[in-house]
């Protein structure tokens, strides 16, 4: 019945953005495992390859976050799991973490980040103290991502600077060039794209090369985004909901990444040495909204990996 429906909508969908359609090309999307709980099957939603991270949030078990990454596997996607540093005892329990999930999910990509707790646990506070500890290399991971910030981060700069942001991109940079694992910038979500291309240019000049995986909202209510947004510290263009809000024609409305995303691809389509490479999808109104969003909206790039398997 799944198929059926995405076929129809197909069928009476309206034209595809070309641009927007190329820069969804390869996009990746975020889960939790109780979330990942309410999609019968990835393959009837996700494009064939399609990278899915799995958020770690804190109290979530780490058998909770491996049988997730089990499951989605065994469908055959790339699984990515968050290792938010904050919340992780020691070494000893990064090594535990990452033998599981090679071990029982044939994990070997880890999204890095200091992870959103004002305290640590234990050892670690941050992204590269993860990596100091040379367990990824030495377990072969072939990819890691580190967090990028493109409204800064109150977490690293609690004064609303950027001094300490660009020190750690810095160091990731130097990372970069010292492993062999390919590594790119999964960033916060933001709803304007004037900030992210000033960002993105001011990485470049600061010689930072590695890519741009920019974080996009997905659909959802306009109070849900509101309320992400705040908590997680998302900044100017916080501005583009408000604005939408005081709209009264526009305030019950569903947002739709349409606009930014429109915007980032021109941009890019105009600058092809642009450096965001991917489109990373925060489903905060849902995987099945965000991804039928996909379908609609990406052409060839949203196409479920059912569907190109059934056609």
């Amino acid at each position: 019945m799944a198929l059926l429906n995405f076929k129809k909508r197909a069928d009476t969908a309206k034209s595809v953005n070309p641009q927007i359609e190329a820069l969804l090309q390869g996009y990746s999307i975020e889960v939790m495992p109780r979330t990942a709980e309410k999609v019968d099957n990835f393959r009837d939603l996700l494009p064939e390859g399609t990278r899915v991270y799995i958020a770690h949030i804190e109290g979530t078990p780490i058998e909770d976050m491996v049988a997730t990454a089990r499951r989605i596997a065994r469908e055959g996607y790339p699984v990515m799991p968050h290792f938010p540093a904050r919340i992780i005892k020691d070494e000893a329990t990064l090594a535990d973490w990452i033998e599981r999930y090679q071990g029982e999910a044939g994990v070997d990509q880890a999204l890095l980040l200091a992870g959103g707790v004002a305290k640590p646990f234990g050892d670690f506070d941050s992204s590269m103290q993860l990596m100091q500890t040379g367990l990824f290399e030495k377990a072969g991971f072939k990819r890691l991502h580190v967090a990028g910030h493109p409204e800064g981060s109150r977490d690293i700069d609690p004064d609303g600077g950027y001094d300490n942001v660009w020190e750690a991109l810095r160091w990731k940079q130097a990372y970069c060039e010292s492993t062999d694992a390919e590594m790119a910038l999964a960033t916060q979500f933001a709803f304007d794209a004037k900030p992210i291309i000033k960002w993105a240019d001011n990485l470049k000049a600061e010689g930072i090369t590695m890519p741009v995986h920019i974080g996009i909202a997905g659909p959802a209510k306009l109070q849900t985004l509101i309320k992400f947004a705040i908590a997680c510290g998302v900044g100017p263009s916080l501005k583009v909901l408000q604005k939408r809000a005081m709209d009264v024609s526009k305030l019950l409305l569903p947002y739709e990444p349409t606009e930014v995303l429109a915007d980032l691809a021109a941009h890019k389509a105009a600058h092809p040495d642009f450096n965001i490479e991917r489109v990373h999808f925060f489903p905060l109104g849902g995987i099945k909204t965000n991804a039928t969003w996909a379908i609609e909206n990406g052409g060839a790039s949203g196409v479920p990996a059912a569907q190109t398997q059934q056609g």
